[in-house]
């Protein structure tokens, strides 16, 4: 007679909709253990595009797309090629969003290392991108970790090499990776980014607004020519839909040296106040 599995170690029953609450559960349980582990306790999170790249490989791919449309005589293709030269004009213009999340990082993780007490890990989603900005700025300083809370999709690779291993995770529910985002973070710092920045964005800041996150929370939009474009919130006060205390949960700014002397200067704050403990 063969033997028989035991439930914990059967992966058929693992995948199945009946083991569902055992997977969010795993998702909960397991990255709290190794956080305790590693010592993680406070974050600084940064969401953004996954789509911004480097200056330099933004600036080669406009010298690219520039040659490939001045060798090309074809008239079918030219409106392809027209198309590829306004992209990659795009991307020279947004790069700068990557090297600043880099050089914040770097400056926020070193402040951190070099204060006693309280320390602070750059939180992304792991991904390319503003994500890979962020925890690369951090693996810039010596001994400098942070945190990469990736997410199972069909187009993304695994989570982005400027992770550290002990602090790489891989998640599959959405919320959950949003609850770990929210539970650790200290502040927050949002860059120009799509759909999935709206979403985060909208999120956390429906969380303050309400209660439900009830420590002091710093968010930073960076970049305002983009949040004023994006986000007109002038028109939902006009409404009625939001109140004008609202407007006072998040903080626009426009360069490194702002974002930072604001952070820190607010995180110590903070910290002087003893208000982490609510």
């Amino acid at each position: 007679m063969p033997k028989a599995h035991k439930a914990y170690k059967n992966l058929d029953f693992l995948n199945s909709p009946e083991a569902r609450v055992v997977r969010i559960l795993s998702e909960y349980m397991e990255p709290r253990r190794r956080f305790r582990q590693e010592g993680v306790r406070h974050t600084i999170v940064v969401f953004g595009s996954a789509r911004t790249i480097t200056s330099e490989a933004a600036k080669e791919q406009l010298a690219g797309a520039e040659a490939a449309l001045a060798a090309n005589t074809d008239a079918d293709a030219v409106e392809g090629l027209e198309e590829a030269l306004r992209l990659a004009r795009t991307k020279v213009k947004t790069a700068r969003f990557y090297d600043e999340t880099r050089e914040l990082s770097r400056r926020l993780t070193a402040w951190s290392m070099s204060k006693a007490g309280r320390a602070y890990y750059i939180s992304t989603g792991g991904g390319p991108g503003i994500m890979e900005a962020g925890n690369r700025g951090a693996a810039d300083v010596e001994g400098g970790r942070s945190v990469g809370l990736g997410i199972s999709l069909p187009f993304e690779e695994e989570v982005n090499r400027y992770v550290p291993k002990e602090l790489a995770f891989e998640f599959h529910y959405f919320f959950m990776r949003k609850y770990w985002f929210m539970y650790l973070a200290k502040a927050l710092v949002v860059m120009p980014g799509g759909f999935g920045t709206l979403d985060e964005l909208a999120e956390l800041m429906t969380l303050v607004q309400t209660g439900k996150v009830r420590k002091p929370l710093p968010i930073l939009l960076y970049g305002k020519d983009y949040w004023d474009k994006v986000l007109d919130l002038d028109a939902m006060l006009e409404y009625g839909t939001i109140s004008p205390k609202d407007l006072k949960l998040f903080k626009r700014v426009d360069s490194v040296d702002e974002a930072f002397a604001y952070l820190t200067r607010t995180l110590v704050e903070i910290e002087d106040n003893g208000e982490f403990s609510r």
